[in-house]
């Protein structure tokens, strides 16, 4: 890899910030259940030292949230919004080998909740505008900084917040970057991938519920409401979903193909690609159809009554343009005992990869890492970038890590033993500063 010399204080900065951030406890519970105040305190603090002014927006008490504008030099363009949540999932310490709120950093490894998922983000973030700040430079277009409570629930509190109450403090913005995207990818010694999201699988958290009549458990009832959800439930666990190419992943597709040599005669041969592709199959495979996985199940409340209704929940991701099969599908599958209703709907999303600015953030990895190969790829989940693309703003996943061969990046996301690379963070606010720097406005 390139190491060109940059400001020593940038790389320092991004490995304190991620190790200094993880030791601020923003577990996000859920259902309101998180105090992201004393994080956002700490950005906003380091924005303004460097003569950013941020400003501190609550949607709640302690749901807090940072956003703050770098001007550009060339501001007639459109402005790129640059995200990052404050907020990370519970960690029970008795499971982690060093304490999950600890920051430590050991072995050349920064450890704890948030390490990957995403206050290492957040770190780089801020270590580069510093920089920009001590340099005298400036970015090309306008970048807005928006650090994000609530992201890890239903984004309420954070990004729904912002676009509701405070969209004027976008204006401008065209592209966005967030997280997710551009970390290293190993298949054999010489082979590096860095997959660069270029859209989401749409939200679809369904609620079920089954009618029937009750009854004793001891005899025959065929109206059981626990069956009915039973059977209902199982439809949608075993359930093929047709394969529905999106623009995203046919790219992805193909310049995989390219990489791997591997001759491709139509859509039905990308299924039979994915294992000819290594590590990245694992990204493109849950993005190649709808999906429908429950996840919850409630009834009863006595054994020997069969209750008059039972309840499931269902994790449903919808790719674009793949709405009105999932409807009709799920109508299907539940059949005419079961009613399905959406608990939480977000949409799905696209970005185009042939713009300056995907082939900005091509350019900067490839920079620093020659001889890597990048490609892009849907996220078969979600980010705050759903909520900001109803400002009209087209998001890409960039949050760069050049990780180690072996390194299970995603095995860590949610996961135990959480941690990053002190090395990966170097890598990442290079091509961060990089990136920034250079991109212009569309």
């Amino acid at each position: 890899m390139t190491t060109a010399a940059p400001d020593g204080l940038l790389l320092d900065e991004a490995v304190r910030f991620t190790s200094e951030l993880i030791r601020l406890d923003t577990s996000n519970r859920g259902g309101g259940d998180c105090a992201e105040r004393p994080a956002a305190e700490y950005v906003a603090e380091r924005l303004a030292d460097a003569g950013i002014e941020p400003q501190i927006l609550e949607s709640a008490p302690g749901r807090a949230n940072v956003v703050a504008r770098v001007e550009g030099s060339q501001p007639d363009g459109g402005g790129l919004l640059v995200h990052g949540h404050l907020d990370v999932v519970p960690a029970e310490p008795a499971e982690w080998s060093v304490h999950p709120f600890s920051g430590e950093i050991r072995d050349g490894v920064v450890w704890g909740r948030g390490a990957i998922d995403m206050k290492n983000m957040d770190a780089m973030v801020l270590a580069t505008v510093r920089a920009w700040a001590r340099e005298g430079r400036r970015p090309r277009r306008d970048i807005v900084l928006a650090f994000t409570a609530d992201e890890e629930d239903s984004a309420a509190y954070g990004s729904d917040y912002l676009v509701r109450h405070h969209a004027a403090l976008f204006e401008g913005c065209t592209e966005a970057i967030g997280e997710s995207g551009a970390f290293t990818l190993h298949d054999g010694p010489r082979l590096r991938l860095y997959p660069i999201g270029a859209g989401e699988r749409g939200t679809a958290w369904l609620k079920l519920t089954a009618r029937g009549r009750a009854g004793h458990g001891s005899k025959n009832n065929t109206e059981n409401a626990v069956s009915r959800l039973a059977a209902a439930i199982t439809r949608i666990a075993e359930h093929q979903w047709p394969l529905r190419l999106t623009p995203t992943v046919r790219a992805a597709v193909d310049r995989l193909a390219t990489i791997y040599g591997v001759e491709q005669h139509g859509p039905r041969d990308v299924d039979a690609l994915m294992p000819k592709v290594g590590p990245a199959a694992e990204l493109i495979a849950p993005t190649l159809r709808n999906s429908a996985n429950p996840t919850m199940l409630s009834a009863g409340y006595k054994i020997n009554v069969i209750p008059g209704s039972a309840t499931a929940h269902v994790d449903g991701r919808i790719v674009p343009g793949g709405e009105e099969e999932f409807a009709e599908t799920l109508d299907r599958l539940t059949g005419p005992h079961v009613d399905w209703e959406f608990l939480h709907r977000e949409v799905a999303l696209q970005a185009p990869v042939d713009s300056p600015t995907y082939a900005a953030m091509c350019e900067a990895v490839e920079h620093f890492d020659p001889g890597a190969h990048t490609f892009p790829y849907s996220m078969s989940g979600g980010t705050d970038a759903k909520q900001f693309s109803r400002l009209g703003i087209t998001g890409y996943g960039f949050a760069p890590l050049a990780l180690p061969p072996g390194f299970d990046y995603q095995a860590l996301y949610h996961g135990v033993d959480e941690r990053v690379p002190v090395e990966a963070l170097h890598f990442g606010v290079r091509v961060l500063d990089r990136f920034l720097s250079r991109t212009a406005a569309r």
